[in-house]
């Protein structure tokens, strides 16, 4: 078996920093950046996409609301789709030019936060941010939550798409991520969230809150990289696969 560890990057802005990046980029195999709308700057776009190409980590857009204040985590309303699909296209041609200058590739798109949110929840917002990818560059990988609506757009646009799971966030009953909102909703013991990760990638489902399970298929999985613990959890989730026999490596080639 093989799959891909990604982290969220690039989240600080100008002299702020969110995490530990360069620990993050010698575990993890793909690196979903800011783009500088929730987070991020051309500066720090830029140094990301470098290290990575150094560490041999892939590298995708991580658009968001526009929104630092509330760090992107907030639903900004009042977009038509066709303004959220410029919005999108925006954001990944800003990574992939400061990657160029890195000498890097964008490879792949994951929503960010609300946007993320909402994009498994409406096949309209889906679809705005698959046309969006599909416009810049038909080639690039949208990340998808399985069996959500995003999956659904990138299969009815021809996009290649990477299921992905999280290891440190609990699920729904329909598939997607609790709230944030809701006690629980984020784990943060890092020997729990790496034997539910091995469970799932060899049994190919996913358990909600409720005990209900779901199958899935499963490219790749999410380790948050925006709170102390998670350097941590990435090492414990990495180490457990690699103890069950999977190989970790970037769904495309860095």
């Amino acid at each position: 078996m093989r799959v891909d560890l990604n982290s969220d990057m690039g989240e600080g802005f100008g002299p702020w920093e969110m995490g530990d990046d360069a620990a993050m980029l010698g575990i993890v195999t793909s690196a979903n950046v800011a783009c500088g709308w929730h987070a991020g700057d051309p500066i720090i776009m830029h140094d990301t996409a470098a290290l990575a190409k150094a560490r041999g980590v892939a590298i995708g857009a991580h658009p968001g609301f526009n929104d630092l204040w509330g760090f992107g985590r907030r639903v900004i309303k009042g977009h038509t789709m066709s303004e959220l699909e410029k919005q999108v296209a925006y954001q990944v041609g800003a990574l992939q030019a400061c990657a160029a200058l890195a000498s890097h590739k964008v490879t792949h798109v994951k929503p960010h936060g609300a946007l993320g949110n909402m994009s498994n929840d409406d096949d309209d917002v889906a679809m705005a941010i698959g046309r969006a990818i599909k416009g810049v560059d038909r080639d690039l990988v949208y990340m998808v939550m399985p069996g959500q609506a995003t999956e659904r757009a990138a299969n009815a646009l021809g996009l290649a798409v990477a299921r992905e799971v999280f290891a440190d966030r609990t699920y729904d009953d329909g598939g997607n991520l609790t709230s944030r909102k809701v006690a629980g909703a984020v784990i943060h013991d890092a020997a729990y969230a790496a034997e539910r990760v091995v469970r799932m990638v060899e049994d190919r489902r996913i358990t909600t809150v409720s005990g209900k399970t779901i199958p899935v298929e499963i490219d790749t999985i999410c380790v948050h990289g925006d709170n102390p613990a998670a350097v941590a959890m990435a090492r414990a989730v990495r180490d457990a696969l690699e103890g069950a026999g999977v190989t970790i490596a970037p769904f495309i080639a860095a």
